[in-house]
Protein backbone atom coordinates (compact mmCIF):
# COMPACT_ATOMS: atom_id res chain seq x y z
CA UNK A 1 0.00 0.00 0.00
CA UNK A 2 1.12 3.59 -0.65
CA UNK A 3 0.16 6.95 0.82
CA UNK A 4 0.20 10.37 -0.79
CA UNK A 5 0.53 13.20 1.70
CA UNK A 6 -0.06 16.84 0.97
CA UNK A 7 1.24 19.44 3.43
CA UNK A 8 -0.07 22.98 3.33
CA UNK A 9 -1.13 25.86 5.50
CA UNK A 10 -4.44 27.70 5.37
CA UNK A 11 -5.90 30.42 7.52
CA UNK A 12 -7.13 28.95 10.81
CA UNK A 13 -10.64 30.16 10.05
CA UNK A 14 -10.59 28.18 6.75
CA UNK A 15 -9.90 24.75 8.24
CA UNK A 16 -13.56 23.70 8.34
CA UNK A 17 -14.13 24.89 4.77
CA UNK A 18 -10.98 23.10 3.59
CA UNK A 19 -11.76 19.83 5.35
CA UNK A 20 -15.37 19.90 4.13
CA UNK A 21 -14.18 20.40 0.55
CA UNK A 22 -11.87 17.40 0.95
CA UNK A 23 -14.64 15.27 2.46
CA UNK A 24 -17.47 16.23 0.10
CA UNK A 25 -15.62 16.74 -3.18
CA UNK A 26 -12.27 14.96 -3.21
CA UNK A 27 -13.06 11.72 -1.38
CA UNK A 28 -16.11 10.79 -3.50
CA UNK A 29 -14.03 11.26 -6.66
CA UNK A 30 -11.10 9.33 -5.19
CA UNK A 31 -13.48 6.45 -4.51
CA UNK A 32 -13.92 6.12 -8.28
CA UNK A 33 -10.15 5.84 -8.90
CA UNK A 34 -8.46 2.47 -9.34
CA UNK A 35 -6.65 1.31 -6.21
CA UNK A 36 -8.10 3.86 -3.79
CA UNK A 37 -8.11 2.52 -0.21
CA UNK A 38 -9.12 5.46 1.98
CA UNK A 39 -8.26 8.94 3.23
CA UNK A 40 -7.79 11.02 6.34
CA UNK A 41 -7.49 14.78 6.83
CA UNK A 42 -5.28 16.06 9.65
CA UNK A 43 -5.38 19.69 10.81
CA UNK A 44 -3.83 21.88 13.48
CA UNK A 45 -6.42 24.48 14.45
CA UNK A 46 -3.78 26.69 16.08
CA UNK A 47 -1.44 27.01 13.07
CA UNK A 48 -3.67 26.24 10.08
CA UNK A 49 -1.36 23.39 9.02
CA UNK A 50 -3.25 20.67 7.14
CA UNK A 51 -2.20 17.20 6.01
CA UNK A 52 -4.66 15.31 3.80
CA UNK A 53 -3.58 11.70 3.24
CA UNK A 54 -4.88 9.31 0.59
CA UNK A 55 -4.13 5.59 0.59
CA UNK A 56 -3.63 3.48 -2.54
CA UNK A 57 -3.21 -0.24 -3.29
CA UNK A 58 0.08 0.39 -5.07
CA UNK A 59 2.50 3.11 -6.03
CA UNK A 60 1.40 2.55 -9.63
CA UNK A 61 -2.23 3.31 -8.73
CA UNK A 62 -1.21 6.39 -6.75
CA UNK A 63 0.97 7.78 -9.54
CA UNK A 64 -1.67 7.01 -12.17
CA UNK A 65 -3.83 9.72 -10.58
CA UNK A 66 -1.05 12.21 -11.27
CA UNK A 67 -0.39 11.04 -14.82
CA UNK A 68 -4.09 11.27 -15.74
CA UNK A 69 -4.26 14.77 -14.09
CA UNK A 70 -6.85 13.69 -11.48
CA UNK A 71 -4.59 14.78 -8.62
CA UNK A 72 -3.94 18.18 -10.20
CA UNK A 73 -7.67 18.72 -10.78
CA UNK A 74 -8.28 18.19 -7.06
CA UNK A 75 -5.49 20.58 -6.01
CA UNK A 76 -7.01 23.38 -8.10
CA UNK A 77 -10.12 23.27 -5.88
CA UNK A 78 -8.02 24.44 -2.93
CA UNK A 79 -5.88 27.11 -4.61
CA UNK A 80 -7.68 30.05 -2.98
CA UNK A 81 -7.28 28.43 0.45
CA UNK A 82 -3.50 27.82 0.40
CA UNK A 83 -1.25 30.34 2.15
CA UNK A 84 1.62 28.96 0.03
CA UNK A 85 2.08 26.19 -2.49
CA UNK A 86 1.50 22.72 -1.03
CA UNK A 87 4.19 20.07 -0.60
CA UNK A 88 3.38 16.62 -2.01
CA UNK A 89 5.02 13.48 -0.59
CA UNK A 90 4.58 9.80 -1.31
CA UNK A 91 5.36 6.92 1.01
CA UNK A 92 5.15 3.17 1.14
CA UNK A 93 2.86 2.11 3.98
CA UNK A 94 4.98 -0.31 5.98
CA UNK A 95 2.72 -0.92 9.02
CA UNK A 96 -1.04 -0.55 9.41
CA UNK A 97 -3.52 -1.63 12.05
Amino acid sequence: MHARILRFQTKVENIDQTSTLFKESVIPLCQKQKGYKGAIFLADRETGNCVPVTLWDSEEDMLATEHNRFFQEQIVKFMNLFKELPMREGYEVVVTD
